[in-house]
């Protein structure tokens, strides 16, 4: 990983050297400076702290929803045939079309978490049904011989199985929903927020600035990428 970032950033600063413009793309070095100075704003630290909220947000309402919804898709067949209508219009419709309709629904602070959850809603229902559905049937069989309740089941059965494909998924939608949440700053520009920096800097052609708000965006989903990471591990070795 750390030739990859390495190489990345050897790319980077040939490319800034051939192009010769901060216009067109300043070098690793300004960026970062770029970066620390943003650091010591408090406007930065609103906009980091805001973005995250957002997406902690969307993830606090997309995963209880996801069981609500999956749990019974997995296990009733009509449950599933009447929500697959509603997974293909949100797989087709561009993510550019949720934002804007979005937009005219909730206005500017909304919209991000709104998004966020409409694409995150899909993979971790999905998932949970993968996950139910691949509960051993034998050991099925064997809780409705001994008459066990329903939440019992789930309890010992379902939940086990499922609890894999949801960390999976979660795993899955991380990534994608700092996309969709920058992007949807960017568009709607919220008062604080990663993407309205970017858009506020691409506005005044300040590229250096552009790409030390897009370089703190990275770094941001890398580190909670890593620490979901280190949690999905933890789970993995109980």
């Amino acid at each position: 990983m750390l030739l990859g970032v390495l190489a990345l950033l050897a790319l980077w600063e040939l490319g800034s050297i051939l192009l010769a413009s901060d216009l067109l793309l300043p070098s690793p070095r300004k960026t970062l400076l770029a970066l620390f100075k943003l650091m010591s704003t408090r406007g930065f630290m609103q906009a980091l702290g805001m973005s995250l909220f957002r997406i902690l947000l969307s993830m606090a309402v997309a995963i209880p929803l996801s069981l609500i919804v999956g749990i019974p898709a997995a296990l009733h067949w009509r449950i599933r045939a009447f929500m697959r209508p509603l997974f293909l219009v949100i797989a087709a419709t561009p993510v550019l079309s949720i934002i804007l309709i979005a937009f005219i629904w909730f206005g500017q602070e909304r919209t991000p978490i709104f998004s966020a959850f409409l694409m995150m809603f899909p993979i971790l229902t999905s998932n949970i049904m993968a996950g139910i559905q691949s509960a051993d049937p034998k050991l099925r069989e064997v809780l409705d011989l001994y008459k066990l309740s329903e939440f019992k089941k789930l309890r010992y059965l379902y939940i086990p199985s499922l609890l894999p494909y949801l960390l999976a998924g979660l795993h899955s939608a991380l990534s994608l929903c700092w996309k969709v949440v920058v992007a949807a700053e960017v568009i709607v520009q919220p008062r604080y927020g990663l993407g309205t920096g970017m858009q506020m800097a691409k506005a005044q052609l300040e590229t250096t600035e552009l790409l030390a708000w897009t370089t703190a965006t990275v770094l941001m989903a890398a580190l909670t990428e890593s620490i979901f990471l280190m949690y999905k591990g933890k789970v993995h070795d109980r």
